[in-house]
């Protein structure tokens, strides 16, 4: 007789696979029932769906794809715009170690177009009318106010008295109250 195989005549590599899938998930269930008998259902729900819905067999033919696979035909289908140089300097960590004053002095160093790549580096355009400004002075004004805004967004939630907005002897500062002794 020829060779015999683990697949009898006529059977194809799926069912070959099937098979395969069967066994794990019957010697899964020797030591663990209840995740073999709830990976059956779950593969049995994805298998039926992807027979049902050609638009979710796809999705999940992606998903289910190498990560290689995944890339190159989404860089073929939309190709990424040019971007702007990153700016020379870190807004918020000028205005971290020197405030507002030497943020602007360092930014009044720069040109228009290094202004600009650090609005756009940062996201600081939120109304499309930064990039189009012809004057330094304005820019650096949009710079000087998005970064403040986002350097004290949350300030109220972290409990720091340095940062508090509230002035002392006013309520909410019960030491401010009493008189020295």
């Amino acid at each position: 007789m020829t060779e015999q195989s683990d697949t009898p005549h006529g059977s194809s590599p799926l069912q070959a696979q099937v098979r395969e899938a069967e066994e794990a998930l019957i010697k899964l269930g020797a030591f663990d029932p209840g995740l073999a008998a709830t990976l059956a259902r779950v593969l049995g729900v994805v298998a039926s769906e992807a027979a049902r819905t050609p638009r979710f067999a796809r999705a999940l033919g992606k998903a289910l794809a190498p990560p290689e696979s995944q890339t190159t035909p989404r860089s073929a289908e939309r190709p990424r715009r040019s971007r702007r140089a990153p700016g020379v300097i870190e807004p918020f960590t000028v205005f971290a170690e020197s405030g507002e004053a030497g943020l602007r002095s360092r930014l009044g160093e720069l040109d228009l177009e290094q202004l600009r790549d650090i609005i756009s580096e940062h996201g600081m355009d939120h109304d499309r009318l930064a990039m189009k400004w012809k004057d330094p002075q304005r820019v650096i004004d949009r710079i000087v106010e998005r970064v403040e805004s986002r350097t004290t967004k949350g300030a109220a939630f972290r409990g720091r008295p340095e940062q508090s907005t509230t002035p002392h002897g006013e309520a909410g500062d019960p030491k401010a109250e009493d008189p020295p002794a």
